[in-house]
């Protein structure tokens, strides 16, 4: 029998299950199809080498099992040395968009009462407490709480007005 008709028989009598095997060795079953054809051309390249012909199975399963391992390192490597991936970055259009809508909060602050302003500004952009914004503005922590309500209140209405 030629060389090409007992790889055939092979074939078709154990294709599928070292396709299964592969898919188990690697975790992916098209790359273990791309292993189980890559043990195929191999064996029959070296059809005439092998010294026991009834053992062409266990060959072409050892070498499933070898080319696994070989796509596993090989996987491994490329892991290792892939370049790091760039963190999400808004488009051109939604850093205009944040940038125009900066401004706009910006400019509502300015229009709003200077003891608003203060409050609001101490409280959110310069991250203090009530306690703390209430000794740098020199009143009290409630009136701390009344100049950011109306201050907030002042500011979606400014803003609102704008859209």
């Amino acid at each position: 029998m030629a060389a090409a008709d007992s790889l055939t028989l092979l074939y078709t009598a154990h294709y599928r299950g070292l396709v299964r095997l592969a898919a188990y060795l690697t975790g992916d079953r098209d790359g273990a199809e791309e292993v189980v054809q890559d043990a195929y051309v191999k064996v029959l390249g070296r059809w005439g080498g092998l010294r026991d012909l009834d053992k062409g199975e266990a060959y072409l399963r050892q070498t499933v099992v070898n080319l696994s391992r070989s796509r596993l390192r090989h996987r491994v490597v490329v892991e290792r040395h892939a370049p790091a991936a760039m963190p999400d970055t808004a488009s051109a259009e939604a850093g205009a968009m944040t940038q125009l809508d900066r401004a706009a909060v910006i400019q509502a602050i300015g229009d709003l009462p200077r003891r608003q302003r203060e409050a609001i500004v101490l409280r959110y952009y310069a991250d203090l407490s009530e306690a703390q914004t209430a000794h740098a503005m020199g009143i009290s922590a409630g009136a701390v709480k009344s100049h950011t309500s109306r201050g907030m209140a002042a500011l979606r209405h400014l803003l609102e007005e704008d859209t």
